[in-house]
């Protein structure tokens, strides 16, 4: 089974994009974010005619989750539990059901920029990077929670998080960003150490390994990416694990988005 997942930054400017690579990747299950619209305007039709199940937890003009599967959905459900209030569309899981069943989850995890600090060092109540901080907490229960189900699970998407310096061509420009200050790496890590395993590093080590380049600047023909696209896999789903690979060649299209997919290949 080949799950991908792709931040696609608005499923109209991808309508054209998004299918053609669907039709060279041939993903079973494919986990979108940002697809910046509400439910009813995203295009279910296109992607149905294509052989595809969509479940959609959308939000007008931005983030917004969505699920595309060859296999049958069970037990689909929207939003990460743990705040009430909160209305942004950024989580979305359900079943898949193959010969294995995996319960998906997407998430777009906040940007959380600009960081504001008040006077000791401290993320400031209601602002972004305080959002970002306490999301991600809601993920790390919610983690432990689909952990102690002893069932193959994955956790994939946009997490906005460079886990470590060979993640960034140029480190020191993400120094004091949301995506790379020690509040947001500590939590990301006490989520690993539940014992999720992370694919792509799981297959692949080194530098030069990239899922976003910025629009501005030309980050993309300078290859000044970073990996923020990330697949936590639980040790049942791990064990299933037969490849995590990126097509950065995606970027390199017509109208690309800024980010490129990445998928898993499990044997399910």
């Amino acid at each position: 089974m080949k799950i991908a997942t792709f931040n696609i930054n608005g499923i109209k400017a991808r309508i054209n994009a998004l299918p053609e690579w669907l039709q060279e990747a041939k993903p079973d299950v494919v986990l979108l974010q940002e697809i910046k619209t509400v439910d009813e305007g995203f295009p279910s039709e296109l992607f149905e005619d294509m052989g595809y199940i969509v479940e959609v937890h959308g939000q007008k003009s931005f983030n917004g989750v969505a699920i595309l599967s060859k296999y049958p959905l069970e037990d689909v459900t929207r939003g990460l539990p743990g705040d009430e209030a909160d209305e942004q569309a950024r989580w979305i899981e359900a079943t898949v059901m193959g010969d294995t069943p995996i319960r998906v989850c997407g998430l777009y995890l906040p940007n959380g920029n600009p960081v504001e600090l008040d006077s000791g060092g401290k993320p400031v109540a209601g602002g972004k990077f305080a959002y970002k901080l306490g999301w991600m907490e809601r993920l790390y229960t919610r983690a432990q929670a689909l952990l102690a189900e002893e069932i193959p699970v994955l956790m994939t998407g946009d997490y906005n998080i460079i886990p470590q310096a060979e993640d960034a061509a140029n480190p020191a420009q993400w120094e004091g960003d949301a995506a790379y200050r020690p509040e947001s790496l500590t939590i990301w890590r006490r989520i690993l150490n539940l014992g999720f395993t992370e694919a792509f590093r799981a297959r692949v080590q080194g530098p030069d390994h990239y899922s976003f380049w910025d629009y501005q600047a030309g980050a993309w023909n300078k290859n000044n990416g970073i990996r923020i696209d990330h697949f936590l896999l639980s040790p049942q789903c791990a064990d299933l694990l037969t490849d995590c690979q990126i097509d950065s060649e995606v970027r390199g299209k017509e109208k690309p988005s800024d980010h490129v997919p990445v998928w898993v290949e499990l044997a399910a």
